[in-house]
């Protein structure tokens, strides 16, 4: 999944819940800059920040691992 995927999801999920911004901001404890990028699908956000901002969100974050295709 890419950022932009994830970012969407995350917007979606806060919106659903009724969350500001910042008030994601403040229960992750990142910058509101940090919220905008990921959703907005920029940046390069670490598991740790997605972790923890899934959880506040009450989704689950997985890692897919796929071989190439040759």
């Amino acid at each position: 999944m890419l950022v932009s995927e994830i970012g969407l999801k995350i917007k979606e999920r806060r919106n659903t819940l009724g969350i500001t911004q910042p008030d994601l901001v403040e229960m992750a404890g990142v910058s509101i800059n940090t919220i905008y990028n990921i959703e907005s699908g920029r940046g390069n956000p670490s598991v740790k920040v997605l972790n923890k901002i899934a959880e506040i969100l009450g989704l689950e974050l997985t890692l897919t691992v796929k071989k190439p295709e040759l």
